[in-house]
């Protein structure tokens, strides 16, 4: 498993700088959310230049629980391959957007559907879209997809190997639990990885979970992704990645 460093967590400077500074840390993969303010040539250059991978973005649009809003999406989404394959981003983050109050079998119905309607777009640019599962509870309430355990059914409704979920072992920590074996049991799923300490959402080292005891577990069922370290440090953003390495990297 390798580890990937959401630049916007860490460092407010420029990106670019920002993707040499991860490189010195010790890194070798970044991901970001807002693409649209970026320089993305600029970027992908200087990923080159420092061996660094940026693994994700996220699309600019997020409303798939309400079919009104597909034709929407799908622009965006296609305007954000655009983008990934610019700056030499494999993968986008998608939310699913807001519980509209319709019946819950309705809802997952219609994400499924834009998943598949995302087809010819995610095969034209060879781009994987992850859904992502969020706490509701602390974070993002209102969120519809809260269950990780339904975000696989849905990848596995929509049927495409483009078609993955980001799993964040923060916000399943704070609504499912379950961690190792949900997981391991469902790679086929899983492109991506999040993480955070709960409860605060900060270093790994200042949660409940024992990030050692799940980063074994994860690698030795055979993940060969990223996780993202997406918190939000207490330390100064190079001592909170050292302190990572020398608690995690063993």
């Amino acid at each position: 498993m390798r580890i990937c460093i959401p630049i916007p967590c860490f460092f407010k400077q420029d990106f670019v700088e920002a993707i040499y500074k991860v490189k010195s840390l010790g890194f070798d993969a970044i991901e970001t959310y807002d693409w649209k303010s970026l320089d993305l040539d600029a970027v992908k250059n200087a990923c080159e230049d420092a061996g660094v991978e940026l693994i994700s973005m996220c699309t600019t649009e997020f409303r798939m629980t309400d079919e009104r809003f597909h034709k929407q999406w799908l622009l965006g989404l296609e305007e954000s391959c655009k983008a990934a394959n610019q700056a030499g981003a494999k993968h986008l983050i998608t939310q699913v957007g807001q519980d509209t109050g319709a019946p819950r079998e309705k809802q997952h119905e219609n994400i499924v559907a834009a998943l598949k309607e995302a087809k010819p777009i995610l095969e034209c640019y060879g781009v994987t879209i992850m859904i992502e599962p969020l706490n509701t509870l602390v974070n993002h309430p209102g969120y519809y997809l809260w269950s990780a355990v339904e975000g696989f059914e849905i990848v596995r409704e929509a049927d495409h190997p483009l078609v993955k979920v980001v799993y964040d072992i923060y916000h399943q920590q704070v609504m499912e639990g379950n961690i190792i074996p949900n997981i391991t049991n469902n790679l086929d799923c899983i492109a991506h990885l999040h993480s955070a300490g709960h409860p605060g959402r900060h270093e790994l080292q200042y949660g409940e979970s024992d990030y050692n005891v799940i980063f074994r577990a994860v690698d030795e069922a055979g993940y060969k992704g990223c996780c993202g370290l997406e918190y939000q440090p207490l330390l100064p953003a190079e001592e909170s990645l050292n302190e990572f390495k020398r608690i995690y990297l063993k």
